[in-house]
């Protein structure tokens, strides 16, 4: 058992911030508590079947519009989860020491920088996934029961990052981001706003561009004066839709309506041939979700080795043997 157990560096590290894996740890148990009480619960209603066979949750079944509520704040924290991972490694756990001085005492025990540097940043990127992990699969215990309902579609944010793989990246990519920024700023405060800002960003950036990795899926019909719009096929993410003029160029355009008022909002100053949707299949959900977790995963690289790079240049000392 004792080669099982933390030793040198890496048990100071988890000794030094217990409270902070206590609380971890203890938010995961309550967001199990959670989504597995508000699952049971919503199980105790059956539901109601329609003439087609298709089954929706009773009217009275209060247990379900929890558990949809419940997923709804559960994803938006998943997706908050790496800023909060990156600033506490920027923050607590490197500039906080570098500006009290605090990481030459590790120094004098026969710890090199570099010695010192991994058994933080293994700490933290162990803890960190154990926790996104297991959120992970808490989420999956509801996920299957509120999958696609409003604001619980596969492309959402929330439920995009917490049931893919993109999470995990983010969180390392944290991670790295903190070390950096941590070492480069040394204060506190400021290490974790900006690894804050910096992680929220990238998820910002990437989250705009995901949709653009893959070419959409596109569908046409004839433009109907009063009748439907073209129906995207289920479950899909719809991405433009419009019209079509006689050279095929697209418009913004909207469908006719002969009881429209004003009279404006039909289309009389083009022909138009046709009406087009673009659309992403949930197919599209893997091989979107591999993509973007190849860039992150490249970006977290990147970040380390210039988080290392830094650490060598202040301390020139440090054998590269470590």
């Amino acid at each position: 058992m004792s080669t099982l157990s933390l030793k040198g560096p890496l048990w100071v590290m988890a000794r030094q911030h217990r409270r902070t894996l206590l609380f971890a740890g203890a938010g995961v148990v309550l967001a199990l508590a959670v989504i597995a009480g508000l699952r049971l619960w919503d199980a105790l209603t059956p539901d109601m079947y329609m003439e087609d066979g298709y089954a929706v949750p009773a009217d009275d079944n209060r247990g379900f519009g929890l558990l949809r509520l419940a997923m709804e704040y559960v994803g938006n924290g998943m997706v908050l989860l790496p800023a909060l991972v990156g600033a506490f490694v920027a923050g607590p756990l490197i500039a906080r020491e570098l500006e009290s001085g605090t990481y030459r005492l590790a120094l004098t025990q026969s710890v090199t920088p570099v010695r010192w540097f991994r058994a933080k940043l293994v700490t933290a990127a162990v803890a960190a996934l154990a926790v996104t992990l297991a959120l992970m699969a808490i989420y999956r215990i509801g996920w299957d029961r509120v999958s696609n309902t409003y604001q619980l579609h596969w492309a959402d944010r929330g439920p995009y990052e917490a049931t893919g793989t993109v999470l995990v990246a983010y969180v390392l990519l944290a991670v790295a981001v903190g070390a950096l920024l941590g070492q480069l700023i040394r204060r506190t405060v400021v290490a974790m706003a900006a690894t804050g800002l910096v992680t929220g960003l990238v998820l910002a950036v990437l989250g705009a561009l995901r949709w653009d990795f893959l070419p959409v899926r596109t569908i046409t019909g004839p433009p109907e004066v009063d009748g439907p719009m073209l129906m995207m096929p289920e479950d899909g993410l719809i991405m433009d839709q419009g019209l079509t003029d006689s050279t095929g160029a697209r418009m913004p355009g909207w469908f006719c309506d002969p009881e429209a008022v004003p009279a404006t909002q039909c289309r009389v100053d083009v022909t138009v041939t046709a009406e087009y949707l673009d659309y992403h299949p949930e197919s599209h959900f893997w091989p979107t979700q591999l993509i973007e977790t190849g860039i992150v995963a490249a970006l977290a690289a990147l970040t380390l080795l210039v988080a290392l790079r830094v650490l060598r240049r202040r301390h020139p000392s440090s054998p590269t043997a470590d």
